[in-house]
């Protein structure tokens, strides 16, 4: 699966379930809405007082996993990576991104503590099981 399909896979979505990993390393999960960008980047945003925000500041690696019951669809993105908070022309461009998937964005500028979480991608795997034998593709990312 190429960058192109997988990116119209992701934008076809909006919501995903983030797992981290505590101080204490116990798991915690989410249910965040994202948007990608043109190099399977993902960003959200949230609350600094979250827990996600504060594992992901410890310890920056997330999973994600994407698809697969909104729609009553079997496709799912497993997805995992790393987590950063941006900043300056980053923060903008990621932004911008972000508000066009969700334009009600804009809005929560003014919550205190905002925050953007990019994640760039280490790990990928695409699961059809519309198709039989399923189809089943993996990637990795280097950096």
């Amino acid at each position: 699966m190429d960058d192109a399909a997988l990116i119209a896979f992701l934008r076809a979505q909006r919501w995903a379930i983030e797992a981290t990993v505590s101080s204490a390393r116990h798991p915690q999960a989410a249910i965040v809405g994202f948007a990608v960008t043109d190099h399977l980047e993902l960003v959200f945003d949230t609350l600094s007082t979250t827990r996600k925000a504060a594992n992901l500041r410890a310890n920056p690696r997330i999973a994600l996993v994407i698809g697969g019951w909104q729609d009553g669809s079997a496709q799912t993105l497993q997805y995992e990576g790393v987590a950063d908070f941006p900043t300056g022309a980053d923060l903008a461009r990621l932004k911008l991104e972000y508000f066009q998937a969700f334009p009600d964005g804009p809005s929560r500028e003014s919550w205190p503590g905002i925050t953007y979480v990019r994640v760039k991608p280490v790990w990928l795997r695409f699961s059809d099981y519309n198709v039989n034998p399923p189809n089943i593709v993996e990637r990795t990312f280097s950096g």
